[in-house]
């Protein structure tokens, strides 16, 4: 108990200081962390102990590592405050339209169950990872936070450089699409481009006015598009089962798992850019991280969600996948495009009841893009990526990174108070843009693939902080610690993900032609260049002409407090 009386007396010390400042003190019901240092053991039976207020229990002990220049105290202020329970989002739109992109690139159907499985193991490395970072900096910003702990000099790179990567390409774009051609198919018209940006564009502004303007009503009708992704992948998987036993009018359900890895790609690239995809389906372990300034209990929730989440998860992909294959041959799911299980309900069911099926396919899209669910059970409880997103550009702004028109406005939860509608429409501009841009029928592919390449960047820079931070502050108390092989084998599926999809494929072309098959990975680098460039234009040129920006602090109306840089001249 040395460990938390010493804290106890850190605490102290700091409340001293948030006194004199005006430092709103934890509340109450912040009142619920698990600390439990390395080497330290349970209460003795009987002993009675004070309970310790959510904290930041890292940089207590170790203040130099404090992420930014916001205070974990200063940093969860404002908004809704914790209200949030248990949360992730790991099921969303992949699994409905992926699995076409993934057999045709890899080229079999053993191959293509096989990186689904390879996925699986991915993410749970990476969610070990996260967690291990989520428990030691208990604060929203997810790689934001991790990397301005880790990489401190030069001053705000860490910021902007993860700041590039976040807005520019943190688009929901993909979500969008997939809702678009869905619902087309439903009312039997064809897919044309406007059409399909047209929707697209809508879905994307509902969401972003739902969550910035009405955020309960939000909670309230994701929860019920997100219970209808979890009943539809059940279906698939029940209906999978019933195909399989040869009940139905599916001819040969067997015939794509007799020589299941025939025809398998040898190319590097082919599977480097497919893991992309699958990868994508998993994605939401991290989404909790983003947003922990709104969860009760964020460590112990760290806990719970993610591992639950993501093993459920994998069972019902590998099983929707089983299905698909059962149902149709290798040739019509490759030509399916982003409508894999509507061809699925076409072929067990007929049109009739492929284009009412199809309905609860796009619903859940439009559910992925709109915002965050919250459940009592763990499995079900979903942060999307509009609301993560929205929390993600906030804390950018509060960081003092230079916006348009002045962070005030974007840090701020105008015009509800509660939320924050400025994030969401930073989050809104780029998605319309990679709407519009490309062609729908390259465009799911290509934006799956510039989304998860600087994201391989990013993971690689975070690995690597971990084991640095490891070597460095050995002693350092940690709620959780990933086991060591798991940080290595994710640092080395980084660094093959970032090499592999320069290598030529097997077509010559990759998946998205006319577009070069390297073209996502030069706008990945390049948007990541930019970010290392604004970060010069201002923390670097301003010196050449005998001035720099000096931060300061600013409390907003509604209680966010926002770290703001004034021009000043060099003595």
């Amino acid at each position: 108990m040395s460990f938390l009386h010493s804290l106890k007396a850190r605490l102290d010390g700091r409340q001293a200081a948030n006194d004199a400042s005006g430092a709103v003190p934890a509340t109450p019901e912040e009142a619920s962390v698990d600390v439990k240092p390395p080497g330290s053991v349970e209460a003795d039976v009987g002993e009675k102990t004070e309970p310790l207020p959510t904290i930041e229990v890292m940089t207590v002990a170790n203040p130099e590592l404090n992420p930014g220049e916001l205070s974990f105290e200063e940093d969860a202020r404002g908004g809704m405050g914790r209200h949030l329970g248990v949360v992730g989002k790991i099921i969303g739109t992949g699994i409905f339209s992926t699995p076409s992109s993934i057999l045709g690139s890899v080229g079999s159907v053993g191959a293509s169950l096989m990186l689904w499985v390879l996925g699986f193991a991915l993410s749970f490395c990476g969610l070990f990872i996260w967690l291990e970072f989520g428990s030691m900096f208990p604060r929203s910003g997810g790689e934001k936070v991790y990397l301005e702990a880790v990489y401190r000099r030069p001053k705000h790179l860490a910021t902007v450089f993860f700041a590039a990567n976040a807005i520019l390409l943190g688009f929901t774009a993909s979500g969008c699409i997939v809702f678009a051609q869905n619902i087309l198919v439903t009312a039997g018209h064809d897919a044309e481009r406007w059409t399909v940006r047209g929707i697209a564009i809508g879905v994307i502004v509902f969401a972003t006015l739902v969550h910035g303007l009405t955020p309960r009503l939000g909670v309230w009708l994701i929860n019920g598009l997100g219970i209808s992704k979890i009943v539809i992948l059940l279906f698939i998987v029940v209906s999978g089962w019933v195909v399989l036993s040869g009940r139905t009018g599916i001819e040969d359900p067997y015939a794509n798992f007799r020589n299941s890895f025939a025809g398998s790609s040898d190319s590097s690239n082919d599977y480097a850019t497919a893991t992309f995809k699958v990868l994508h389906a998993y994605a939401g372990w991290e989404n909790v991280n983003y947003v922990l300034n709104d969860v009760k209990d964020p460590v112990r929730t760290l806990k719970i969600a993610g591992p639950l989440g993501l093993g459920i998860s994998t069972v019902l992909y590998l099983l929707a996948n089983v299905s698909y294959f059962a149902a149709a041959t290798k040739e019509e799911i490759t030509n399916s495009g982003v409508t894999v299980a509507s061809l699925f309900f076409k072929n067990v069911f007929g049109e009739a009841a492929q284009k009412a099926l199809t309905v609860f396919v796009a619903l859940s899209a439009d559910g992925s893009n709109i915002g965050f669910v919250r459940y009592r059970s763990s499995y079900r409880n979903v942060v999307t990526v509009t609301y993560a997103s929205g929390r993600i550009n906030q804390e950018l702004a509060k960081e003092g990174i230079p916006l348009p028109f002045g962070n005030r406005f974007w840090a701020s939860t105008w015009p509800t108070g509660k939320t924050p509608l400025p994030g969401l429409l930073i989050h809104l501009i780029p998605s319309v843009i990679v709407i519009i841009a490309p062609p729908p029928d390259i465009a799911f592919p290509f934006i799956l693939d510039v989304e998860q390449y600087p994201q391989q960047i990013i993971n690689l820079l975070i690995v690597i902080g971990l084991l640095w931070l490891r070597w460095s502050k050995p002693d350092a108390p940690r709620v959780f610690k990933v086991w060591l092989p798991f940080a290595v084998f994710f640092l080395a599926a980084a660094v093959f993900l970032l090499v592999a999809p320069f290598l030529r494929p097997e077509n010559g072309v990759g998946d998205t032609p006319p577009l070069p098959y390297y073209l996502y990975c030069l706008v990945g680098i390049g948007v990541m260049a930019f970010g290392v460039l604004y970060w010069a234009m201002w923390r670097i040129v301003p010196g050449w002409f005998g001035y720099e920006y000096v931060p300061h602090k600013a409390t907003l109306s509604d209680g966010t407090v926002v770290t703001l840089f004034s021009k000043k001249r060099i003595e």
